[in-house]
């Protein structure tokens, strides 16, 4: 049996409002859980899938295992710069206090869509459905499942409301690994080894999701392994000193 999504009763409000459900699709668990559960509440034509493709750092495959397990198009949305490229700009790696990444090439590229494409339909109500989880992190479990996104909404000549609705936000793993499973799905082929799915180098990966990364992309893991040694900055600290991405691994890079 499938566990319920978070489900407010604003949202079935907005449903039948006509709003836009704008599902931010990673090609991870989260995502994948999110999507299959949310299309059996809301109708198809009120559903958009969007996709911000990382470049290079993207686990090769993502995309294609998103078309394949999603009945909507997909919309794919690019930022004006590599993740590579921002970093070496910056001299600084993305930490977890200051998510550049995140904010630069995943976030900011999906709202503009939401906006072009709430602005296209003639539509005013958009519901940004992320798969974020109470279970990640200390800091995700003290978020409110459903907020009205002042920042991307707008009451002037436009008129823009735009909310963020986190459908499996009370899931634990076990269940977003069924409800894939209850649709008939498999999850990305990456978690055969992976506990989570982001870029192959994500500054929140464990060392088992970074050694993984290095072996099915051994010129990537160079590159970062270079980048760090170019602009004398790592990824990672040991304690209070910085430690190199392939030591942190234990999978040593002759630069």
């Amino acid at each position: 049996m499938t566990k319920e999504i978070y489900l407010p009763d604003e949202i079935k409000r907005f449903i039948n409002e006509g709003a836009i459900f704008y599902i931010s699709h990673s090609g991870g668990k989260d995502s994948q859980a999110m999507y299959a559960l949310v299309k059996e509440i809301v109708p198809p034509n009120q559903i958009v899938v969007v996709h911000a493709d990382l470049g290079e750092v993207e686990w090769e495959g993502v995309q294609d295992h998103i078309q394949t397990n999603i009945d909507h198009d997909l919309n794919v949305v690019r930022a004006n710069k590599t993740f590579l490229g921002m970093v070496e700009q910056r001299g600084m790696w993305p930490s977890a206090a200051y998510r550049q990444c995140t904010s630069d090439l995943k976030r900011g590229p999906i709202f503009k869509f939401i906006r072009n494409d709430l602005k296209e339909r003639g539509a005013t109500i958009a519901i940004n459905c992320m798969g974020l989880r109470a279970q990640e992190s200390t800091s995700r479990a003290k978020k409110d499942p459903f907020t009205y996104n002042k920042m991307q909404s707008c009451n002037n000549r436009v008129i823009r409301h735009v909310y963020d609705w986190l459908p499996i936000f009370y899931f634990v793993t076990d269940e977003v690994f069924q409800t894939i499973a209850n649709a008939g799905q498999e999850p990305f082929w990456a978690y055969e080894r992976n506990e989570r799915l982001s870029c192959v180098f994500c500054i929140m990966g464990c060392v088992n999701d970074l050694r993984h990364g290095a072996e099915q992309r051994p010129k990537l893991f160079r590159k970062y392994v270079e980048l760090e040694k170019k602009i004398g900055h790592t990824m990672f600290m040991k304690g209070k000193d910085p430690i190199s991405l392939d030591d942190h691994i234990g999978i040593k890079v002759l630069v």
